[in-house]
């Protein structure tokens, strides 16, 4: 019996070793990793654990591939047009080791969509990017309540799925498909709180030497971050603008209504 009190007292000691930090109540308000506490001069064990997890979470978003099959399934079972392509980047590892790769179309790929319908007013391209997590979760939920807000021809509207793509890919898949706009979907850089955070970039009439000033960008699209219908909104309000401005960029200017965007569920 006085073994077992011993071991609850030592137990307790070594709780009360670990010390809270006074931001503590902070943390339910964000997921960044604030008001740790410590033991000493270190990080409690828990904390050390969380982040070797999230280390190895963002780990596996770049490397994992994307389902791109059972995506392809999913978007033509809500009605989207999906084509398929593919960059200069052949597999994962040249598409890490040069980006530049990831930003152009293979040259088979743009044949293929000089053949298809043209000159659509939108065109949507969803890459793979640095997280397929993002893109598996995000990319479907966004454009479903997208299509909500965005009235377009949707039936002939082409959702085009790039393997090992980077932002500027859908830069030539527009010019091939001599599209007004594009809007790439991207599963952005991941981070050591957020592995799956998707990205959305606006450019009106593309062309091969567009730069990254003349696009817009809806960044962190997730439930714990920017929820799909705010994203949707801003997203509506930037692609109607861009269109009937005929411009795109840092002259465009999200002027979104704030309130309106407040009434939205989350």
């Amino acid at each position: 019996m006085e073994l077992a009190q011993a071991k609850v007292e030592l137990t307790q000691a070594k709780v009360e070793l670990a010390q809270a930090n006074p931001w503590d109540e902070l943390r339910a308000h964000t997921s960044a990793r604030i008001a740790l506490g410590r033991v000493g001069c270190s990080l409690p064990t828990r904390e050390v654990l969380k982040f070797g997890l999230a280390h190895a979470q963002a780990r596996d978003a770049v490397h994992r591939p994307l389902d791109f099959s059972e995506l392809k399934h999913q978007l033509k079972s809500n009605g989207f047009r999906t084509l398929q392509v593919h960059s200069n980047a052949a597999d994962r590892q040249t598409y890490l080791l040069r980006p530049d790769y990831g930003r152009r179309l293979h040259d088979d790929c743009r044949t293929h969509l000089l053949h298809e319908l043209a000159a659509p007013e939108l065109a949507i391209v969803i890459a793979d990017g640095l997280s397929s997590i993002a893109v598996q979760r995000h990319a479907l939920p966004l454009l479903l309540a997208f299509r909500q807000h965005f009235d377009t021809d949707w039936a002939n509207t082409p959702v085009v799925l790039a393997e090992q793509g980077r932002v500027a890919i859908g830069d030539g898949i527009a010019m091939a498909l001599r599209a007004r706009l594009v809007i790439v979907l991207i599963g952005e850089r991941p981070g050591l709180t957020a592995p799956d955070s998707l990205g959305l970039y606006i450019t009106y009439q593309p062309q091969a030497a567009t730069m990254d000033s003349q696009r817009n960008c809806i960044s962190n699209v997730r439930p714990e971050g920017l929820p799909y219908a705010v994203a949707a909104h801003k997203l509506d309000y930037l692609t109607r603008e861009a269109l009937r401005l005929q411009l795109s960029g840092v002259t465009l200017k999200d002027d979104s209504n704030l309130q309106a965007v407040a009434q939205l569920p989350n």
